[in-house]
């Protein structure tokens, strides 16, 4: 059971990183930084984020994962979840900071229920080639 625990977290945290970095640091930096601007800082914290992806990984794993009896039922709560989590930031966000947008809290969203589906549909593949 350790070893589909581990190979689980590995697989979607591998998943999760490489897909948020490209989408962060390549495919969306500057749209980002038009939409934010003074908002954003020059560099990341990289302690917080470190926590986030660590912890929000952590709860893929033990809500989506390890529960999924197939891929298919991996990738639609991993959606559900990533639409949940990334909508309680970005609409609290929307509500509460000025120059946040709709229209930037519905690409959020969006991309976190693709990102989560899709980190935690590799992740169930990880754990099942763990046997």
């Amino acid at each position: 059971m350790m070893k589909r625990m581990l190979f689980a977290y590995a697989g979607t945290l591998l998943a999760f990183l490489v897909l948020d970095g490209l989408w962060l640091g390549v495919l969306m930096a500057r749209t980002y930084r038009s939409l934010l601007g003074s908002l954003m800082l020059d560099r990341p914290l990289l302690a917080p984020a470190a926590v986030f992806y660590l912890l929000y990984v952590l709860g893929c794993v033990v809500f989506v994962v390890l529960p999924a009896t197939s891929w298919q039922r991996a990738a639609g709560m991993g959606a559900l979840l990533g639409l949940v989590a990334y909508g309680t930031y970005d609409l609290t966000n929307w509500a509460t900071l000025k120059g946040w947008s709709a229209q930037l809290a519905l690409m959020d969203m969006a991309w976190g229920a693709l990102l989560t589906c899709v980190a935690c549909t590799v992740g169930y593949w990880a754990m099942r080639k763990a046997g």
